[in-house]
């Protein structure tokens, strides 16, 4: 995802690639960022967001095949590949994914233009939940500072109108402000002293071990809330 030059990258793999080697990469998967509304994963350092039919395109285009490939979790789910030189046969989950990837339509412009949509109701509900919480006395913290976050909170333009605050374990980012919402960043121990009725996780990724950490907000009836793919409040 961070690479510019794609064709120059993999080009390159073939050349370095054994006859008999193997590549293997992971990275965010395309179908599971559209089918749980992770668009705040999409965000200035990534220049690419991968399906696996797309990536098997791209391979074959420099003489690789990927013959193999793992759904792993992290990241929201991601996909780890297994790419050899041209004319190693595809495994049986291999064939899977590209079927059911064209089953999801992510061959067809039309289901990116309906994510898109799905897209502005995330952000809708996420607004309806803030605004009827503030109307009702509720006060609402985030935990993190994350790039997802950032995006999710600017494109939403949520500001101190809605968090007083967010916190974040990582020091470096203690005593700062996100950017563009200008939220301030503290430690984490500033949520036992401001006793929030809810907790807004913004790395939703990690949400079990967040609440986990936090969970002595239960105590005074605080509430955890996630944001993706819906708008979740848990207890």
């Amino acid at each position: 995802a961070h690479v510019p030059d794609l064709n120059g990258f993999v080009a390159g793999m073939k050349i370095l690639l054994k006859p008999g080697g193997v590549i293997s990469m992971e990275f965010p998967h395309l179908l599971r960022l559209m089918q749980e509304n992770q668009f705040d994963t999409i965000y200035h350092e990534h220049f690419s967001y991968f399906s696996f039919l797309t990536v098997s395109r791209v391979f074959a285009a420099h003489g690789l095949t990927i013959a193999d490939v793992e759904e792993v979790p992290t990241h929201g789910g991601s996909l780890r590949i297994f790419a050899r030189h041209a004319g190693a046969p595809l495994t049986a989950r291999a064939a899977e994914l590209l079927e059911r990837e064209a089953a999801a339509g992510l061959a067809r412009l039309d289901h990116y233009a309906a994510f898109g949509e799905r897209v502005k109701e995330v952000k809708r509900n996420l607004l309806d939940f803030l605004i009827q919480a503030k109307r009702q006395g509720k006060r609402i913290v985030g935990y993190g500072a994350p790039a997802k976050g950032n995006t999710l909170l600017n494109y939403c333009g949520i500001r101190t109108d809605f968090l007083d605050f967010t916190v974040d374990l990582n020091p470096h980012k203690q005593g700062r402000f996100l950017p563009g919402s200008h939220i301030p960043i503290q430690a984490p121990e500033q949520i036992v002293q401001a006793r929030p009725d809810y907790v807004l996780i913004l790395p939703w990724n990690i949400k079990q071990e967040i609440m986990d950490q936090l969970s002595e907000i239960r105590a005074w009836g605080g509430k955890f809330v996630v944001p993706i793919p819906e708008v979740q409040v848990l207890e």
